[in-house]
């Protein structure tokens, strides 16, 4: 049998690709991954859309438990594996693929929009991003700054950086711009390295890939007193700007 990596875009249930939705209707078994993002409607339209029920697969489901549901199910059967965004975008979907490879199933990949490219619509050009990196939620005891470091390398070659920032579905927690803004001032407060300062140049997004994003840019204090609304959020440090970039920047900044 086979197991199917299905893209389904950013936003709703209508970015699912023809193929990706011909594939989904002739599966038997239809799980959706809920833990890397989230689509603006909720599983009961996708049922409705796809005339499929489906399994949400949280992490431990799908790092942890797999050999037992979906490797397992796509032994004997037709199965989807739903992805919000492109599937082949997060390592923990590669393993889960390396792992049906090994177990002799037959894998194939339907591509959609990513952030990674949707993010070109705030006009920076996209072979001039470095490293992305993401901002966890913190723990008591645990205050990554790797998303710190990632901004001073890029920062230091010109390039511009792509922040993902965290979500708990289940929690029903999402990470705004204020908060990854909130938390990379209190490294730079703490190592006063002048990476992210108040007056960073910077850019806010919310539900990219949607027919009407949030796109805002400005200084960090500036996006600090904005409203993106809904989920996704993502933050964008630029690099070194051509011309074309300044002038589409100019596009979303923060008129006072």
């Amino acid at each position: 049998m086979a197991l199917y990596f299905i893209g389904l875009g950013l936003y709703d249930e209508k970015d699912v690709s023809l193929r990706g939705l011909e594939a989904i209707k002739k599966c038997d078994v239809v799980y959706l991954e809920n833990y890397t993002s989230m689509l603006s409607c909720d599983v009961k339209k996708l049922e409705e859309f796809y005339g499929k029920g489906i399994i949400l697969a949280p992490r431990e489901l799908v790092e942890k438990k797999a050999e037992k549901t979906i490797l397992k199910d796509a032994l004997s059967k037709e199965v989807a594996f739903l992805v919000i965004g492109d599937p082949m975008s997060a390592t923990t979907h590669l393993d889960l693929r390396l792992r049906a490879e090994k177990a002799g199933i037959e894998c194939i990949i339907i591509h959609n929009a990513s952030v990674f490219s949707a993010v070109g619509v705030i006009g920076l050009q996209l072979y001039k991003f470095g490293r992305t990196t993401s901002i966890p939620f913190q723990e008591d005891k645990w205050h990554p700054e790797t998303p710190y470091d990632v901004i001073k390398e890029n920062r230091k070659n010109g390039l511009h950086t792509l922040i993902l920032l965290d979500l708990s579905p289940d929690e029903k927690r999402f990470m705004t711009v204020n908060q990854a803004i909130e938390y990379l001032l209190s490294i730079e407060d703490k190592r006063k390295e002048k990476v992210f300062s108040n007056g960073l140049f910077c850019v806010g997004c919310a539900r990219l890939g949607s027919l009407n994003p949030c796109i805002k840019s400005g200084k960090a204090f500036e996006l600090l007193k904005e409203d993106f609304g809904k989920p996704m959020h993502c933050l964008i440090i630029p690099g070194k700007l051509h011309f074309a970039e300044e002038e589409a920047l100019e596009l979303f900044k923060i008129h006072k």
